[in-house]
């Protein structure tokens, strides 16, 4: 417990004890945080560990220093952290630790400091002035884990789709191409009985009039609710961003938008393997 005075003269008593275990628990919940959402596995002793370094850090608050030191000697601090909990392989893999760190730490806070002034402070007219109790102790048993959970379980799903996105360059002659956004689904299963050339599926706003000069050809395909023929063109070649070059494969054209969002294509399992 340590007692100041403010500018008024009057005595306030900071307990830090309880600043201490209040850090500690935020710095868990970050570290365990990057451990989900990078899927790191490590074991909770280590997250303990390395919170009590973080924790550590209230302290340097009572050293005389300047502003970018304070910075810099915080910044060294989460390094040690990351490093105590989920261990050193490379530079690489330790900086991506450290970012997702901080990305949790500045969406926490963030959400931490609306709170606290919104329930915290009172306004008048321009001036906000301390209204009663403040939150941060409710906060940190029941809000922030809920923050945490439900950012880290939107960027596990948000990985887990934008996995499945390819920039794409589709030729439909040697000269002529267009950009697209394919999107990977396995539940296209579409191929060309005869040569077995896989099928993609573009929309036929994105293909404009240069299709009709090309060699069309139907494909029957099935659907747990539906099957027919679709009309199908064979391009020159696609090239597909981190995988390479294909030119055996078939466009198929079809009227609906697609219902995955920032996508004007579907690709093929089979256009990704090799």
């Amino acid at each position: 417990m340590l007692f100041f005075y403010n500018v008024n003269g009057d005595s306030m008593t900071l307990y830090l004890d309880l600043i201490f275990l209040l850090n500690l628990g935020f710095d868990f919940i970050l570290l365990l945080s990057v451990s989900v959402l990078l899927r790191r596995n490590v074991k909770i002793k280590k997250i303990i560990l390395g919170s009590v370094i973080g924790s550590l850090s209230i302290f340097v608050l009572f050293i005389k220093i300047n502003s970018i030191q304070l910075f810099f000697i915080k910044f060294i601090i989460s390094v040690i952290m990351i490093i105590i909990s989920f261990g050193y392989k490379n530079i690489k893999y330790t900086l991506k630790n450290l970012l997702y760190l901080y990305i949790s730490s500045i969406l926490l806070g963030g959400f931490l400091y609306y709170l606290n002034v919104e329930f915290s402070y009172k306004q008048e007219g321009l001036v906000f002035y301390h209204h009663g109790l403040s939150i941060n102790y409710i906060l940190l048993i029941i809000i922030s884990p809920i923050i945490i959970y439900t950012y880290v379980r939107q960027g596990i799903k948000l990985k887990t789709n934008y996995a499945n996105y390819y920039e794409i360059e589709l030729f439909l002659t040697k000269d002529n191409s267009i950009s697209l956004t394919g999107f990977v689904d396995t539940g296209n299963k579409i191929t060309d009985p005869f040569f077995k050339r896989p099928v993609i599926l573009v929309n036929k706003s994105e293909l404009g009039d240069s299709i009709k000069d090309l060699k069309s050809v139907l494909i029957p395909y099935h659907t747990v609710s539906n099957n027919g023929l679709i009309k199908c063109v064979i391009p020159y070649q696609i090239v597909i961003k981190g995988v390479g070059i294909k030119k055996k494969f078939l466009v198929g054209i079809v009227d609906e938008d697609f219902k995955i969002e920032g996508i004007n294509c579907i690709l093929h399992n089979q256009l990704l393997e090799g």
